[in-house]
């Protein structure tokens, strides 16, 4: 089923129930996805529904972070709460181990031993991980210490 469908069936079951929280955060997700899909004037696949899905969760947890500095923790609870809505219509995130092995087959395939040819051996590694939510920044970290 596509995601936009099962969003809109969520929806109508959080208004039955009166989840104020999850109506929100389910309207915001079909907002940015429906404006990705008008945008690019063509129909989401699940690559692009993953992609808009990330985003929504990096600004997640920046307002969150932002509302934690600004003694506005009230906000900043709210704005994990729809984190957490949004991840559950993301694919899991890979374990350690799985992303360790990925990377060490990802140097094994590339030949890759150097920091200067680390985007070869991301570009691997993320390959090697399609279908997970891989957090970029978290993969870059692990492909670096294992370079160095």
């Amino acid at each position: 089923m596509p995601l936009l469908d099962q969003i809109q069936k969520d929806m109508i079951a959080a208004m039955k129930a009166h989840e104020e929280l999850r109506l929100d955060a389910l309207r915001m997700i079909k907002t940015a996805l429906k404006k990705h899909e008008v945008d690019s004037m063509k129909p989401l696949d699940e690559s692009t529904e993953l992609q808009v899905l990330n985003t929504l969760v990096k600004q997640r947890h920046e307002s969150a972070d932002m509302f934690r500095k600004g003694n506005r923790p009230e906000l900043a609870e709210k704005e994990e709460a729809e984190l957490k809505i949004v991840e559950s219509y993301m694919p899991s995130a890979p374990t350690d181990a799985e992303m360790d092995s990925a990377i060490a087959a990802a140097l094994a395939e590339t030949g890759v031993t150097s920091l200067k040819q680390m985007g070869v051996a991301m570009k691997a590694a993320q390959a090697k991980l399609a279908g997970k939510r891989v957090d970029g920044k978290a993969l870059s970290d692990r492909v670096r210490a294992k370079l160095t």
